[in-house]
């Protein structure tokens, strides 16, 4: 599953995009420095916008840490969507690209194959996601997880989900039916390079 995502897109940009789609977005934190990276990793601090409770139409800008300690302390840096509906707590993952790997075609090779996948034809895109207060590492959050669409089913067996623009007041506003929103784009949204 995703474990290593992509971020270049600055601050000003997101604002924009959210403002476009009729969604204001607060810095309740002050305005966070989000720096290009080509890698967030799993317990890596990254920018995620909250539900704002009782507001619906607003998102908190924030960073938080990718994975909260699980069973054993394993992070839960994914989390399977099937048959929950996810009524507090949502956030959405900004991201410009998301990274899976495969086993590689030619068996002397060491490393797996590394294969970055972007929106065609969008700069940036969000993850659904939930987020929590945890005693151990405090506020964190982690992405939802679902059947591979036709763009990933080649290369893995599950996926994130990943949200249409038009789904992300719905997702911020906790009375709409998340199973509503959880499903595969269509074939052919989502363009793929082999990096590594």
């Amino acid at each position: 599953m995703c474990n290593d995502y992509r971020l270049h897109v600055d601050v000003s940009k997101i604002a924009e995009d959210f403002a476009a789609m009729n969604i204001k977005v607060r810095f309740s934190e002050g305005r966070p420095n989000v720096e290009p990276r080509d890698d967030i990793k799993i317990t890596d601090v990254g920018p995620i916008v909250r539900e704002v409770e009782g507001q619906l139409g607003e998102g908190d800008l924030v960073q938080r840490r990718w994975s909260w300690p699980g069973p054993g302390g394993r992070p839960v840096y994914n989390f399977r969507s099937e048959g929950r509906e996810f009524t507090s707590g949502r956030c959405l993952i900004i991201a410009d690209g998301f990274y899976e790997f495969t086993t590689p075609a030619d068996p002397k090779k060491k490393r797996k194959d590394k294969w970055l996948f972007t929106w065609r034809g969008e700069t940036w895109f969000c993850i659904a996601g939930i987020w929590r207060a945890t005693r151990e590492v405090g506020e964190a959050f982690t992405m939802l997880t679902m059947p591979p669409g036709p763009d990933i089913a080649p290369y893995h067996d599950r996926q994130i989900v990943i949200l249409d623009r038009s789904a992300w007041a719905d997702w911020l506003d906790p009375s709409v039916s998340a199973k509503s929103l959880i499903k595969p784009l269509p074939s052919g949204t989502l363009q793929v390079e082999h990096v590594g």
